[in-house]
C-alpha cells in the first residue's frame, strides 16, 4: 500500500479552508495534517509537518504565500489558491505547481492535484537514483533557500529565528559575513544568522551596492567610510559604525570600481 500524501491548507477564510477539504475528500490517497490562517503559521507548519502538498493562499495577515516560500524554501508540492492573478508569474517562478483562481472547480482543483501527484513522484525517483547525502535536519535544512530569479525584486530580507520571522531592509544592512555554512547580516546594530551561502545572498542583491571586497564578507557600499592600506598588498575597509573589515585584492579592485561607477 502506497503512503499517503500529507497536505496542508493555507487559507485566512475559514470558507475556503472548508471548501479545499470538501474537494480533498474523493481523494483517499491524501491526507490533512493541518490548517492554518496565517503565514507566520503557515512557516511554523511547513517546518514542523513537512507536507509533501500544501494547498497556498497569497494575501494573508503576517506574511504572504509568496513570503512563506521565500522563508521556507518550499520548491515542490505548492497549489496556490487565491482570488488574485497578478502573482501567477511570480508563483512559477517559485515552483509551483498549479495557481487556482478562486471561485475554482472540483475539476480543476482534481486537476491541480494530478500534476502534483506527477511531480511529486518524478522528484521521489530522482532522489532515489541520486547518490546525495543530507544532512540529519529534515526541513529545516531547506528553510531560507530563495531562488536567484527573484534577485530584481529582492527589497528585504525574511529571516526565521527561534520561531519568529524578521524583516530586514536592505537598506539597513551594513556588511554580511560568511561563517562555515551559515551567514551573519549585520544591520542596524543587530546581527541575524541566516543558512545560506554568500553567493547566493550576492546573487540576489543589487551590485551596485553590494560589493564582495573579500571571500567572507560582501559590504554595502553606503556603509563604507573609507578604506587604509596596512601592507603593500592589503587593505581594510572602516565603515562608518567603527567596524573594519579586510579587503582582498580582487575586493579591492571591485570595490574601487564601483565607487568609481557611482562618482
Amino acid at each position: 500500500m502506497n503512503k499517503r500524501l500529507r497536505a496542508l491548507i493555507v487559507d485566512d477564510e475559514e470558507l475556503a479552508r472548508r471548501l479545499s477539504i470538501e474537494y480533498l475528500r474523493p481523494h483517499t490517497d491524501i491526507e490533512i495534517v493541518g490548517e492554518c490562517e496565517t503565514g507566520l503559521e503557515a512557516v511554523d507548519a511547513i517546518s514542523r509537518l513537512d507536507p509533501e502538498l500544501v494547498l497556498l493562499d497569497i494575501q494573508m495577515p503576517q506574511l504572504s504565500g509568496l513570503e512563506v516560500l521565500e522563508v521556507t524554501g518550499r520548491r515542490s508540492g505548492v497549489i496556490f489558491t487565491t482570488a488574485y492573478d497578478q502573482y501567477a508569474l511570480k508563483a512559477f517562478d517559485l515552483h509551483a505547481v498549479d495557481y487556482l483562481l478562486k471561485p475554482f472547480s472540483q475539476q480543476r482543483f482534481d486537476e491541480a492535484l494530478a500534476k502534483a501527484r506527477k511531480l511529486l513522484a518524478q522528484e521521489k525517483s530522482t532522489e532515489k537514483s541520486a547518490d546525495t547525502t543530507q544532512d540529519g535536519g529534515g526541513n529545516a535544512g531547506k528553510l531560507d533557500r530563495l531562488v536567484a530569479q527573484q534577485g530584481n525584486q529582492l527589497q528585504r530580507l525574511l529571516i526565521r529565528d527561534r520561531g519568529q520571522v524578521h524583516h530586514v531592509p536592505l537598506d539597513s544592512i551594513e556588511y554580511v559575513e560568511a561563517q562555515d555554512d551559515y551567514i551573519t547580516i549585520h544591520a542596524a546594530q543587530k546581527s541575524y544568522m541566516k543558512t545560506q551561502s554568500l553567493s547566493e545572498l550576492e546573487a540576489q542583491l543589487d551590485a551596485s551596492k553590494f560589493v564582495r571586497i573579500h571571500r567572507s564578507f560582501l559590504l554595502h557600499i553606503t556603509a563604507l567610510k573609507n578604506i587604509e592600506r596596512v601592507s603593500k598588498d592589503s587593505h581594510i575597509a572602516i565603515l562608518k559604525s567603527g567596524v573594519q573589515i579586510p579587503v582582498s585584492r580582487a575586493g579591492h579592485e571591485r570595490i574601487r570600481a564601483c565607487l568609481d561607477n557611482q562618482a
